[in-house]
């Protein structure tokens, strides 16, 4: 044997050390369930679906990723948070369309496995999937030394929904006299976290403030909100005409996305019930009104579009369920050359 001879091992990656963290794997996401007729190991996943329990089915197909909250979470050993919040992005993404999630599967990519820590992504995965009647079937584990800094994770997670055609939500129904809900977030959710790393590395301490009873940290890893269980029992009923998730651009890019041409949306700001951490933000970073509107949710996680006359029913139904939520605009005809969505002044 060539002593002076290279190997993989000793150029960043252990085979035997990944083998080992797989096994522990196979436990978190092993349900069961016998829609999956293959075991971890196999070269991809199985899934026996009943298609004889739908009239005309529709696949839903949706990938995300947590964006630049993962760093913080990560350096601050939020491990499950950050899993979570992937998986409730993802499947507020999917049940836009009145889909009901399926299966996902993830990849985790790293410097250097970390047992401990690659099983801890999987488990939380598993878990946030379970709790919103999903599976996780399996994924990837990327080694790539040289690539990707030790220490260092990235994440993304990719998830099959389906939908009855008949109650697929598309906003195409959106028309003069509806109104326009807001669904409370549970803070920041996944958006923002870059101004909010810059804000950190202008004022370090910032993060052991206290905001709303907890420290600034804490509110700013708190898991993005999924409103799969609220809505479920509403699209059977295709009582919604229109479900904005409330992510990158905030409220007025993300209503745009589901606007007929044919309408537009009045939103009066002022209306939101703006939670503490978007005025911390606000204050200490001296954010313009119009890059926190842009950036962030505002504690508006969720829009529905639901018309007038189901409007207190709907509402009573989110609380019950658990959910905020409120009035926070009217739909109207568009007139040629009106914006899509029109605002209120927002306050801070």
């Amino acid at each position: 044997m060539n002593k002076t001879g290279l190997s993989y091992k000793e150029s960043g990656v252990d085979i035997d050390v990944a083998d080992s963290a797989k096994k522990q794997m196979k436990k978190a996401i092993d349900c069961n369930d016998p829609r999956i007729i293959n075991k971890l190991g196999a070269f991809a996943s199985l899934f026996k679906f009943d298609f004889s329990k739908y009239n005309s089915p529709i696949l839903v197909f949706k990938t995300e990723e947590p964006g630049t909250k993962q760093k913080l979470a990560v350096q601050h050993k939020s491990y499950r948070s950050v899993c979570y919040d992937t998986i409730n992005h993802l499947v507020n993404d999917l049940i836009c369309t009145g889909a009901k999630p399926i299966m996902a599967q993830d990849a985790i990519i790293c410097g250097k496995l970390e047992p401990e820590v690659v099983n801890e992504f999987v488990s939380a995965f598993a878990d946030a999937c379970k709790e919103q009647d999903c599976f996780l079937t399996g994924g990837e584990t990327s080694e790539q030394p040289g690539v990707v800094e030790e220490g260092t994770y990235i994440l993304t997670t990719s998830m099959i929904g389906c939908v009855e055609e008949d109650e697929v939500i598309d906003g195409s129904g959106i028309a003069k006299g509806d109104v326009v809900v807001a669904l409370e977030a549970s803070g920041i959710h996944t958006n923002g976290l870059s101004l909010i790393r810059a804000l950190i590395k202008k004022f370090p301490n910032i993060l052991k403030d206290e905001v709303d009873g907890k420290t600034f940290l804490e509110q700013i890893l708190i898991p993005h909100r999924c409103y799969y269980n609220n809505l479920k029992t509403e699209f059977p009923k295709k009582t919604i005409k229109g479900l904005a998730h409330v992510t990158g651009g905030g409220i007025v890019d993300n209503l745009k996305r589901i606007m007929p041409q044919t309408a537009s949306a009045e939103v009066n700001l002022a209306s939101i019930k703006l939670q503490p951490v978007f005025k911390f933000i606000q204050k200490r970073g001296d954010v313009s009104h119009s890059d926190m509107l842009r950036t962030y949710n505002l504690g508006v996680g969720m829009l529905a579009v639901v018309s007038s006359d189901y409007l207190e029913e709907f509402t009573e139904n989110m609380i019950n369920s658990g959910l905020l939520a409120y009035e926070i605009g009217k739909v109207r005809d568009r007139k040629e050359g009106e914006p899509v969505v029109t605002l209120g002044e927002l306050q801070f």
